[in-house]
């Protein structure tokens, strides 16, 4: 745990300065969970200020300090299931998101070094999402918290409040469905 358990108690008691605390100590972990989860970094912060808000707003709810971690996670993915809800609703179009001024400064820097590693980056974070793209958002969900974030089953187990048997079964379901879309890319030449 980031914090003493004193901490998350003082701030269930309504002190300020406690709460401020608790959300710096988690802000970079719940931010890198949040990118992990939706995909689009310009909506980053926008989620994670909506998981401190409820974070605020249920603080009186939490039954122990010692559940506060597993239960700051469940906030955080149900905000991301929010968000990814939302996002599908809107129709998007990546360029027209783009201002003229970004479109100039990327071709600008197409030379260098750096745009070539970022562009490996986004091409091998394109095929990882396309291979997300062929299992259920709850899948995609599970599987960056268990790999990615490196939850440990204990914990995803009070996130998503089913046994250890039943998650065990959920990862090995969603490791095989993101297999079988890997075979499907291989076979078809689509390797990044």
């Amino acid at each position: 745990m980031l914090v003493e358990p004193g901490l998350i108690e003082n701030a269930r008691a309504g002190d300020h300065g406690a709460f401020n605390r608790i959300v710096l100590a988690y802000r970079r972990r719940i931010l890198g969970t949040i990118s992990r989860l939706i995909g689009r970094p310009e909506d980053v912060e926008d989620v994670a200020q909506e998981v401190f808000v409820r974070l605020y707003d249920s603080l009186d709810q939490l039954r122990s300090a010692e559940l506060f971690e597993p239960w700051l996670y469940r906030l955080t993915v149900n905000a991301s299931y929010d968000y990814l809800r939302r996002a599908r609703r809107r129709s998007e179009s990546l360029m027209a998101d783009l201002s003229e001024q970004q479109v100039l400064a990327a071709d600008s820097l197409a030379g260098s070094k750096q745009q070539t590693q970022e562009r490996e980056k986004a091409r091998i974070r394109d095929f990882v999402n396309e291979l997300f793209g062929h299992v259920t958002e709850q899948d995609r969900l599970l599987l960056t918290l268990k790999e990615v974030e490196g939850l440990s089953l204990k914990e995803l187990e009070k996130i998503y409040r089913v046994s250890e048997n039943a998650l065990k079964v959920r990862l090995f379901r969603a490791r095989q469905r993101v297999l079988k879309a890997y075979n499907v890319a291989v076979a078809n030449g689509r390797l990044p």
